[in-house]
C-alpha cells in the first residue's frame, strides 16, 4: 500500500476513535452532559452512583478524555492505543455486566480499529515483548520537542478545566474547550521551529 494512503488511514482512523472516546468521557462530566459526542451513555455515571459505582463512572469519563485526547491529537497515537485496549475492556465489561444490547457490539468494532492502530506500530513491542532485543529501528519518526510536549499538555489541561466551567458559562467552557484543542494541535508547529533553531 501506498506510505502516504496508509498514513492518511493511519491518522483518520485515530482522529476518529480518539474523538470518540474523548467526546463521550466530556460529556459525560459536561453540565447536563451538553458536550459533543456520538457514543454514550452520558448518564453512566448517575446509573452506576445507583451501585455505589459512581467514582468508577467518574474514572472511566476522566480516563476516556485523557487517552482519546491522546488518539485525538495525533500526538501520542501509539501510547493512547496501548491505553485503549485495559479502557475498552473495562467499559466492555460494565455493559456486559449491565445487560446492554447493542454497545458490546460498538465497542468490538471501536476495539478493531485500535487493533488496526496497533499493528502499524507493531516494530515497537518487539523490545517489550524481548527484553533483549537489539535490533535497530528502520522507522522515520517525528522528532518532537519538550516545548512542543508542554504546549500539549497545556492543551489537554484546559479541556479538564473547561469542565469546570460549563457548571457556570457553557459558552465560556466550549470555547476553552476549543482553545484548548488548537494549543495541543499548534504543538507540532512549535516542534518544526524549536528543531530550525538547534
Amino acid at each position: 500500500m501506498n506510505p502516504t494512503i496508509k498514513k492518511t488511514i493511519i491518522q483518520g482512523t485515530a482522529i476518529f476513535l480518539g474523538f470518540t472516546f474523548f467526546g463521550a468521557g466530556m460529556a459525560k462530566l459536561y453540565f447536563e452532559h451538553q458536550y459533543f459526542g456520538w457514543i454514550g451513555p452520558t448518564w453512566l455515571i448517575e446509573r452506576l452512583e445507583e451501585y455505589q459505582l459512581g467514582f468508577y463512572g467518574q474514572f472511566i469519563a476522566v480516563s476516556q478524555i485523557f487517552i482519546g485526547y491522546l488518539l485525538f491529537t495525533t500526538r501520542y497515537k501509539l501510547i493512547g492505543s496501548i491505553m485503549m485496549i485495559p479502557l475498552i475492556g473495562n467499559t466492555l465489561m460494565v455493559t456486559i455486566s449491565m445487560q446492554w444490547k447493542g454497545t458490546p457490539f460498538i465497542l468490538s468494532f471501536l476495539l478493531g480499529l485500535n487493533l488496526l492502530i496497533l499493528w502499524h506500530y507493531r516494530d515497537f513491542f518487539k523490545p517489550l515483548l524481548n527484553e533483549s532485543f537489539e535490533g535497530n529501528f528502520k522507522r522515520i519518526v517525528n522528532k518532537k520537542t519538550n516545548l512542543g510536549h508542554l504546549v500539549w499538555l497545556c492543551g489537554l489541561v484546559l479541556q479538564y478545566i473547561s469542565i469546570a466551567i460549563s457548571y457556570h458559562q457553557i459558552y465560556l467552557a466550549m470555547g476553552v474547550s476549543f482553545l484548548g484543542l488548537l494549543l495541543s494541535i499548534f504543538s507540532f508547529r512549535v516542534d518544526k521551529n524549536q528543531l530550525k533553531m538547534k
